[in-house]
């Protein structure tokens, strides 16, 4: 099973870096140009700067910059390994309030499989060599993995609200307004109350496989024991009552002439469609029916629902794929129009060669209306029931299935590799 510990800490002192608000980032894969420039704009210390580095000797000099901010005690290594709690209070893009609670930790590192840690994306590689080049400059893990498991027996939530009775370590608000509270873990009991509630627990990768897949690289790299062998991760229920994932949809661009006549066949000859109005362009969450979609190109401008004609349809143009797969909205898609209709290889969806992400209805909608990308498919929430039958299955879902919301800021705590 999954091997799960306490953190020798490195963090930052906010009696000399200044208050975490300013501090912590998003993760670094969605920072944009602008985001990044107003992070890096504000306080000098912002985690940003060794996150996410910029420059022609970036890795370089987010390796030196760690070793300026230790030396001015902006940032301070603790002896003493913690448990870290972190609960959120958010409001996700559907409007709605919501508490969810979690746990810093760090995790042993090991090959996928039963048991142990499980994927349920395919990854990209470029973001896989940017992350094992900063761990070479920085030796430290900087932004969390974070991971699900079951906890049907409560013990991990008892153990949670137990800490987050007493008095919080620190909070921070973060660009998203999310409000973070976290409370550190160190007294023997709680911490074998947590060691205990984790122990025997497969762990599912929500968000983070590249941090992941990079920690794997960079063990077998360095070899033999050491702290090296476990990576930062951020742990939290399937069951926890603020647990929500939302859709990712997808654009596409640069499409030929011959491409949008493919997608108008391939629609017409497997998918029932029904004209609605721009603002249900996502479909409804629950309909029991696999492949439903909101469908809308720059150059008729029209909102559409896509439903698919008969489940046989997908099982064919997925045959050899468990069932649970076959009856994903994101595979389906991506087997019958994004591979199927605009001929995209396996390489191209790596690479997001012609094709793009918006987790943002609107966002999506107004990049094609304004035909900065030619079509749209805006899909529905995977439900978390389904990521774990697949993932259970072996079999790992198309990039960008999930969108697990809030993310989890960088910047609480690190985890040093030495």
């Amino acid at each position: 099973m999954a091997e799960i510990k306490p953190i020798r800490t490195m963090r930052f002192d906010t009696a000399v870096a200044g208050p975490l608000d300013e501090l912590i980032s998003p993760p670094y894969d969605v920072i944009d140009e602008a985001l990044r420039a107003e992070l890096a704009g504000g306080n000098t210390f912002n985690v940003v700067e060794i996150d996410l580095p910029v420059g022609e000797q970036k890795y370089e000099h987010a390796g030196d910059l760690i070793k300026q901010w230790m030396q001015v005690g902006a940032l301070t290594a603790e002896d003493e390994p913690a448990y870290w709690v972190l609960r959120q209070d958010y409001e996700g893009p559907d409007g709605t309030t919501r508490t969810r609670t979690g746990l810093f930790c760090r995790v042993r590192v090991t090959d996928y499989g039963p048991g142990l840690i499980r994927p349920h994306e395919r990854t990209h590689p470029g973001p896989k060599q940017d992350r094992l080049d900063l761990m070479r400059a920085t030796r430290m893990n900087l932004s969390p993995i974070f991971s699900l498991f079951s906890d049907a027996s409560g013990d991990f939530r008892s153990a949670i609200d137990r800490v987050a009775d007493g008095e919080r370590f620190d909070r921070a608000t973060d660009s998203n307004g999310t409000e973070n509270s976290i409370w550190r873990v160190a007294d023997p009991a709680d911490v074998a109350a947590f060691t205990d509630a984790l122990a025997d627990r497969e762990l599912l990768i929500a968000d983070g496989h590249h941090r992941y897949e990079t920690a794997r690289a960079y063990a077998a790299e360095v070899g033999g024991d050491g702290d090296h062998n476990f990576v930062l991760m951020y742990v939290c229920a399937l069951e926890d009552p603020g647990m929500t994932v939302f859709a990712t949809h997808r654009l596409a661009e640069n499409t030929t002439a011959e491409q949008r006549a493919a997608i108008e066949d391939v629609i017409a000859q497997n998918f029932e469609t029904s004209e609605v109005t721009s603002d249900r362009l996502a479909p409804p969450e629950d309909t029991g029916v696999a492949g439903e979609f909101g469908y809308l190109d720059s150059f008729h401008k029209k909102p559409y629902r896509l439903k698919l004609k008969d489940q046989s349809i997908a099982d064919m143009a997925l045959d050899g794929f468990p069932s649970s797969y076959r009856r994903l909205d994101t595979a389906i898609l991506e087997a019958l129009l994004l591979k199927g209709a605009l001929g995209m290889s396996d390489d191209d969806i790596s690479h997001l060669n012609g094709l793009w992400y918006s987790s943002d209805v609107e966002e999506a909608r107004s990049f094609v209306e304004n035909g900065r990308y030619d079509l749209c498919f805006f899909l529905r929430p995977t439900p978390i029931e389904q990521i774990r039958e697949i993932a259970a299955a072996g079999v790992n879902m198309p990039p960008k299935s999930t969108y697990f919301y809030p993310k989890i800021p960088t910047g609480f705590v690190f985890n040093p590799l030495y």
